[in-house]
């Protein structure tokens, strides 16, 4: 069941209010998704760490079978797969390009400064790259404005309290517990502020714990003399922000988690049969005369001690060897592994040949051109959002992060370099990031300029010694 800001208002008290939307927010099955991708994140797959071997017993019944070997192996296509996508579109950060100052520094030299960026903090790129993966991965995260950083709020940790008619973020309960035994603590965000609240050790109950307070603080006085609060301010809207992992509004684990969990069953089924060295069975002949309990008696000591003693006089025991269709499965694997890369829109760097062409490199990273397309719609919409904020008009920009034909594309940038200003093609060599741009001009330009000066000194010094030669010359004229 779906919570609602006016959900929230209706409630008979705050606390109330706090309490039921936790709870409605712990019982959503987003937030289990969530969790379970968490989970998977960490390598720690859930169907495979979970999965028992079993034998059945005379009666029919299934039993844990703790004569054979249970490998779980746990992939990483899940994590693997969400850092690809995360780190090409913000491997080297987001830059700005509206509000480009230069700036003379102590030594005289001139610096590009993109303002924009210096506004959002030194730490803007690592909090922005936290806030997408972790987008990605639940479905949504939430960056927390807070005056002149920015926090990140995992989904895991954070109710939404949306408005029914509009869909616009009102309100929002951010909640953390270290342990059962330990309180826990929520947060509830307002557009005029926000309130701490308390729920003490085996109580379910919040209560208050600090007042309400605007988001931004005036203060007044010295170290010396104290220092207090003279007078609070607020956004005149909330400073949370969403940002959706795309534009389906799911957790990329939707999906991936039944191909995932089949290719660890296979592959940790595999290491299994090749640990039991492999399926071995035997055929007793003329053993009519044992009963069921012997015949599984008998069973369990060449398991276990892998002896037995038959009489053979009568009867013999023979024992079959069946081999493990490694082909068969080898190949299964392959083609689920080709799947999860092409249903994710990554990119498998094993079918990029060494010396491939960019034509053939463009064609591999297709798929993840188009899902980062759709990912970079949500993130741009995220940081214009936080820029309403701080009343900053600015668009973002993103270098994605790729591999390439280096020297043919630094040829191609090269041969077209009469026709461009040299700061596009700085930008568009692939060896340089965008950061390293405002740099590198900066540079130029002093060198320029120190070359400059340098011409300017050799030619006054050339007048001097044409002047006096011709003096000279004069001199000698006159004797």
């Amino acid at each position: 069941m779906f919570y609602s800001y006016q959900d929230f208002i209706d409630e008979p008290n705050v606390v109330t209010g706090i309490t039921n939307a936790i709870s409605h927010h712990k019982n959503s099955a987003d937030y289990k998704i969530a969790l379970s991708a968490d989970k998977y994140d960490k390598m720690q797959n859930e169907l495979i760490m979970n999965y028992v071997r079993t034998i059945l017993s005379m009666s029919g019944n299934a039993l844990e079978d703790f004569t054979v070997s249970n490998n779980k192996l746990c992939s990483n296509f899940f994590h693997r797969l969400n850092t690809q996508r995360c780190m090409y579109l913000l491997g080297n950060g987001v830059s700005f390009t509206d509000h480009v100052e230069d700036r003379v520094g102590a030594d005289g030299v001139v610096t590009k400064i993109d303002t924009t960026k210096q506004k959002l903090g030194k730490d803007f790129d690592t909090k922005l790259k936290e806030c997408a993966y972790n987008a990605l991965i639940h479905k949504v995260a939430y960056g927390f404005w807070n005056y002149d950083h920015l926090h990140v709020f995992k989904y895991t940790e954070f109710v939404p309290l949306e408005d029914e008619e509009t869909g616009i973020l009102r309100a929002g309960i951010r909640f953390w517990q270290l342990d059962a035994s330990k309180p826990m603590i929520a947060v509830l965000y307002e557009e005029d502020g926000y309130t701490r609240y308390r729920a003490d050790n085996g109580s379910s109950l919040f209560r208050e714990d600090r007042p309400k307070k605007g988001y931004k603080q005036n203060y007044k006085g010295t170290e010396v003399d104290g220092i207090e609060v003279v007078g609070e301010e607020n956004y005149g809207r909330l400073p949370i922000v969403p940002l959706w992992g795309s534009r389906l509004h799911q957790s990329t684990l939707v999906g991936m988690k039944e191909k995932i969990d089949s290719f660890d069953l296979i592959r940790s089924g595999f290491a299994n049969d090749l640990s039991d060295c492999a399926q071995v069975y035997w055929i007793v002949n003329n053993a009519n005369g044992m009963s069921e309990f012997e015949l599984e008696r008998f069973r369990d000591r060449l398991k276990t001690l892998h002896i037995a003693k038959a009489d053979t006089t009568n009867s013999s025991v023979v024992p079959y060897t069946q081999e493990i269709p490694y082909a068969a499965r080898k190949e299964y694997l392959d083609e689920i592994r080709s799947g999860l890369y092409e249903d994710f829109g990554g990119l498998d760097v094993h079918t990029v040949a060494a010396g491939a062409t960019n034509d053939h490199i463009d064609a591999a990273y297709q798929p993840l051109d188009e899902e980062a397309d759709d990912f970079e719609y949500q993130v741009i919409q995220f940081v214009e959002q936080i820029l309403s904020l701080i009343g900053v008009e600015d668009t973002p920009i993103f270098k994605r992060n790729r591999i390439s034909n280096q020297t043919e594309q630094t040829n191609m940038v090269l041969s077209a370099a009469d026709y461009l200003d040299d700061e596009t093609v700085l930008k568009k060599l692939p060896w340089i990031t965008v950061d390293e741009v405002a740099k590198i001009l900066a540079k130029k330009d002093e060198e320029q300029e120190e070359r400059f000066v340098n011409e300017q000194s050799g030619d006054d010094s050339g007048d001097g010694v044409q002047n006096r030669s011709g003096e000279q010359q004069r001199v000698s004229d006159s004797e």
